[in-house]
């Protein structure tokens, strides 16, 4: 009876252990096929097309050269490799101030032709209009040819402008180095301390204070991120700006102080377990030799937790790489590349969180967003990878 039930169980563990580990390879399968559909996707909205005149020698246009095109940043075709001509932008919604409603016909039957006609009277003109008013035989332009969205443009992209029109701009390199300097920040800032109280709680503080201590660092665990975001916004925010003079105190700094704050709990309670789990035999060794306590400490101890230590390090990193809401909420969500520790910055995962909801399914917006969450994914990967290597070589 005793065999049978134990069977029950190690099958039931079986069972557990494989739907948790099929589930979680179902997500990053679905995670990266949304993904991956981003580099089919056109680089100029989707249902429209980009004319010019015939006499335009222009071949190629990035996403980054029609934006410009369209907010005026760029003005004639020299400036592209073109001819000496000023440029002529054309929208659909323009068509009107150009033709009365009644040479367009009704519900704009006529609509073709008149684009046809003025795509071949202005030189300088680049249209942006809906594919389903063009002319297949006889349209007296040229229409740029259809480019899909490369690995190159998002990934070495400097700018996020996903609701550009009429080519919305997908560039990892601001969110990624907005990430990245907010969670190495927050690390800096979190781990000596965290370290210390770990060190304190573990070898130096008597039983009543760590008892005291122990559970409330534990409940600093379980406070919700967006309490976190509103203290710092109320609070961190505005010391910031008035003790450093900033313009704004929504910045990558206050950012990587409000996540610091928040690995804290997790990095001191794992490193305090682990080091607690060093042999009392060998303590009192050390110092049977004749070392003092913080000798003991720095060459018994550390050494022997280092396993512990490097997970708690790797907790930290992993939360203040994956928060979302009280960076959100503190860093200003400036999509832009920073250069200053003091300036607005946006990091992947409030991208993510900020811009979900209102990206059309199966979209190109919406493809970029699921490629943020497979690229947050791989980082986070790659750093336990490399952090499980080192603490292994240590060991060895």
């Amino acid at each position: 009876m005793r065999k049978l039930f134990e069977k029950i169980v190690e099958g039931g563990l079986l069972i557990s252990g494989s739907i948790s580990s099929l589930t979680i390879l179902l997500i990053v399968i679905f995670l990266f096929k949304e993904a991956g559909g981003l580099f089919n996707t056109p680089v100029v909205e989707e249902g429209y097309v980009l004319a010019v005149n015939k006499s335009n020698n222009i071949e190629h246009l990035s996403a980054e050269k029609i934006m410009d095109i369209f907010d005026g940043k760029i003005t004639n075709w020299e400036d592209i490799n073109g001819k000496n001509e000023d440029i002529f932008v054309f929208r659909f919604s323009d068509l009107t101030n150009y033709y009365p409603e009644e040479q367009l016909g009704d519900e704009f039957q006529y609509v073709p032709e008149k684009i046809s006609e003025l795509v071949s009277q202005e030189p300088g003109i680049i249209a942006f209009f809906p594919k389903q008013y063009l002319l297949a035989d006889n349209f007296q332009g040229r229409v740029l040819p259809e480019e899909k969205i490369s690995m190159g443009e998002f990934f070495g992209g400097t700018k996020w402008y996903p609701t550009a029109t009429p080519a919305p701009i997908f560039g990892l390199i601001p969110l990624l180095l907005g990430t990245l300097l907010v969670s190495i920040g927050a690390i800096v800032l979190s781990l000596p301390f965290g370290l210390a109280v770990a060190i304190y709680m573990a070898e130096i503080a008597n039983k009543r204070t760590r008892e005291l201590l122990k559970p409330i660092i534990e409940l600093l665990a379980g406070i919700p991120s967006v309490v976190y975001g509103f203290f710092g916004l109320v609070v961190i925010v505005p010391l910031i700006q008035k003790t450093l003079h900033l313009p704004v105190g929504e910045t990558a700094f206050a950012g990587s102080l409000v996540l610091a704050i928040m690995a804290l709990p997790t990095i001191i309670t794992v490193a305090e377990d682990a080091m607690r789990t060093t042999p009392r035999a060998m303590k009192e060794a050390s110092l049977a030799l004749g070392a003092t306590q913080w000798q003991t400490i720095y060459k018994v101890v550390i050494p022997y937790s280092i396993s512990g230590i490097t997970s708690a390090v790797v907790l930290g990193i992993g939360r203040a790489i994956g928060e979302t809401m009280a960076v959100l909420m503190v860093t200003g969500n400036a999509a832009v590349i920073p250069t200053s520790f003091f300036e607005p910055v946006r990091t992947i995962p409030a991208t993510i969180a900020a811009e979900l909801g209102e990206a059309p399914a199966g979209g190109a917006h919406y493809e970029a967003l699921f490629l943020l969450g497979a690229v947050l994914f791989l980082i986070t990967l790659i750093l336990s990878i490399s952090v499980e290597y080192i603490s292994s070589k240590r060991k060895i």
